[in-house]
């Protein structure tokens, strides 16, 4: 291996929480400071806890909407189809029934 190229291995770098929480791991950074660990973060934790500085998540939601609303509102050619066929037989059926009654 080359020598002087490779940067100095800190054996117990800090990591420090915005919890509180702190604790040690190898790194080639001394300290390290994060917004979510183990003990705080929602997948850990299994708690609904939305970490969103961006909006992000409700931007998300939003778009899923109002793709649902567009969705429901155009229907596809299937049921198009579907309800085409069962008009028919509903009527074919009706007529079905009258010219037995006669």
């Amino acid at each position: 291996m080359k020598k002087d190229i490779h940067p100095e291995y800190y054996k117990e770098a800090k990591v420090t929480c915005a919890c509180g929480n702190s604790f040690t791991v190898g790194s080639t950074v001394k300290e390290i400071e994060t917004e979510l660990c183990f003990m705080c973060h929602p997948f850990y934790t299994g708690t609904q806890k939305l970490v969103d500085t961006a909006r992000r998540v409700d931007k998300f939601k939003q778009k899923l909407e109002k793709a649902s609303a567009a969705a429901f509102a155009s229907r596809g050619k299937k049921v198009k189809r579907a309800k085409r066929a069962a008009t028919k037989q509903a009527k074919a059926k009706a007529k079905k029934t009258v010219s037995a009654e006669e």
